[in-house]
């Protein structure tokens, strides 16, 4: 009894001195005030070098300002038809792209928004490699509306790829009428977003006609992520052509079922990189293409893929600027016409 009672008295203590402790406010609760008054400057820079590529009212990616003249990098695979799409920055400001070099390796594309001058472009350096794990990082997010900041996670290595996917299980028996049948359909996947669904036919496939499974694992897995096919499929006795964007084939097996559902999504593209800064930083898909910087200011390499929850993948500046630098000042300044 005695026991007992020291018990109830040591946790009647335990409580009332929990209850009489004052409730945290808003800023102590996430830190976020205090935090971002610390990179407030860093921050205003960071926000203004970012911009959203639209295709009609739909965000593709988020594009970095690499020339005050317009220029700009974004994610590629994200970004399969720049020439149709606009960039949006600022105060509802928006122009057309063209499209003037697009890296399959890098996942990257170079565009110039058309008749722009003025804007906040970053410049790329040797930074990167000054870079180590814990340090912290920031990057813009919804296309410089707000400013993300985390650490970097792990060490720089290499991303091996595993090639591309459709995301479909097919039968493995023969057809009647030709073709080879959908029996599933993995969630988020390019079969999902182009519309396929189980029982659909496969007749055609990037200009090849379909007669048994294994041949669409053979086309497609030679194919890099974010790459466009067509497809032909047969479905109540009508064909139909549609064009589907492939997806990483690890992002396809890790997320079949939509284990990813709560947490954001993850990128079309997320392997086959020849060196990437990871880190931890709270993004979006959507925010791949945003320029990833030290608390300096120092623009050290572009987000490019959104792999998990707690983990983003950034091109480091030295892996990919040295090719795209020579081309962008190859367009700024063109050869003169020879005179006849």
């Amino acid at each position: 009894m005695k026991l007992r009672a020291i018990l109830l008295i040591v946790l009647w203590i335990d409580t009332s001195h929990a209850e009489s402790r004052p409730p945290l406010t808003p800023g102590e609760r996430t830190n976020g005030i205090q935090t971002l008054n610390a990179v407030d400057s860093i921050a205003r820079q960071t926000k203004d070098c970012a911009a959203l590529i639209y295709l009609k009212d739909r965000v593709l990616s988020t594009a970095t300002w690499v020339g005050a003249d317009g220029y700009f990098l974004t994610k590629a695979s994200d970004a399969p038809m720049l020439e149709k799409a606009k960039i949006r920055w600022g105060d509802k400001k928006s122009a057309a792209t063209r499209e003037i070099y697009r890296s399959v390796v890098h996942d990257l594309v170079l565009g110039q928004a058309v008749g722009v001058t003025g804007v906040s472009a970053v410049t790329f350096g040797s930074k990167s490699n000054t870079v180590g794990y814990g340090q912290w990082l920031t990057s813009p997010t919804k296309g410089g509306k707000e400013v993300r900041i985390g650490v970097m996670s792990a060490q720089r290595r290499k991303i091996r790829g595993d090639g591309a996917a459709i995301g479909v299980r097919m039968d493995e028996k023969t057809t009647k009428g030709g073709g080879v049948r959908i029996v599933g359909i993995a969630e988020d996947s390019p079969a999902a977003a182009a519309g396929l669904r189980p029982e659909d036919v496969l007749i055609e496939l990037a200009g090849e006609n379909l007669s048994e499974f294994m041949r669409v694992n053979e086309i497609i897995h030679n194919r890099q992520p974010g790459e466009q096919v067509d497809v032909k499929y047969r479905r109540a006795g009508k064909i139909i052509s549609i064009q589907v964007r492939l997806a990483s084939r690890t992002k396809i097996l890790q997320n079949w079922e939509g284990e990813d559902f709560a947490n954001g999504g993850i990128s079309v593209r997320t392997d086959n990189f020849s060196q990437v800064i990871q880190h931890d930083l709270p993004l979006h898909p959507l925010d791949m293409g945003s320029p990833l910087l030290d608390l300096k200011g120092h623009a050290i390499g572009i987000n490019i893929a959104r792999v998990d929850r707690v983990t983003t993948f950034a091109l480091p500046a030295e892996v990919f600027w040295k090719e795209f630098q020579p081309i962008l000042e190859a367009d700024r300044h063109p050869p003169k016409a020879l005179k006849p």
